[in-house]
C-alpha cells in the first residue's frame, strides 16, 4: 500500500513540474514534493527528490541530474542598492546553469549567478554561491571544491551511456 501511495504521489509531483516548467525532455522523475518556475528548462532524465526552484531568473538543468531531498535553487535577491535600506521593493534576477550528470545531495541550496559544471557532485547541506568546475566534488558553507571525480572512469561510463 505504501509503495502505491509513493507511486501516486510521484506521478502527481511529476505532472505538476511538467505543467509549470518552460520545457523538459523525457524521462522526468519527481519523487518528492517539488516546485519550479516557468523559467526552468529541464534536460533528459532529471530526477527531483524534493526541489524548490524560485525567483525571477532562468534555470537550466542538464541531462541526468539527480537531487536529494529539500534542495533549493534561488534566482532572485532583494535590491540592496536601491532606494531604501536594508533593501527596496525591487529584485535582481540571477540565472543558474547546471550542466549534465550533476548530483546534489540533500538540503543543498544553490544561489543565483552560479554554474555547476558537468559531472560535479555537491555534498549534502552545502550552500553553492560560486561556480563549481567540471568533475568537482564540493561541499560546505560556502561550497568549496575538496576533491575530483576520476575523470577517466567518468568518461568511460559516459561513453558507455551508463546513466541511472
Amino acid at each position: 500500500m505504501i509503495k502505491l501511495i509513493r507511486k501516486l504521489l510521484a506521478f502527481i509531483f511529476t505532472i505538476k513540474i511538467k505543467k509549470r516548467c518552460k520545457s523538459y525532455v523525457r524521462p522526468l522523475r519527481v519523487n518528492g514534493y517539488s516546485t519550479c518556475t516557468n523559467k526552468t528548462i529541464l534536460g533528459k532524465n532529471v530526477n527531483f527528490n524534493g526541489m524548490k526552484i524560485s525567483g525571477c531568473g532562468n534555470v537550466k538543468i542538464g541531462n541526468n541530474f539527480h537531487s536529494g531531498s529539500e534542495c533549493q535553487i534561488i534566482t532572485e535577491i532583494h535590491n540592496y542598492e536601491g532606494n531604501a535600506i536594508p533593501y527596496d521593493k525591487t529584485y535582481l534576477c540571477k540565472d543558474v546553469i547546471i550542466e549534465d550528470n550533476v548530483w546534489i545531495g540533500n538540503r543543498v541550496m544553490i544561489l543565483g549567478s552560479v554554474i555547476i559544471g558537468e559531472g560535479a557532485i555537491i555534498q549534502a547541506g552545502s550552500v553553492v554561491v560560486s561556480n563549481i568546475p567540471k568533475y568537482a566534488i564540493a561541499g560546505g558553507h560556502p561550497c568549496k571544491v575538496f576533491s575530483e571525480r576520476n575523470i577517466e572512469h567518468y568518461e568511460k561510463l559516459k561513453n558507455q551511456k551508463e546513466f541511472l
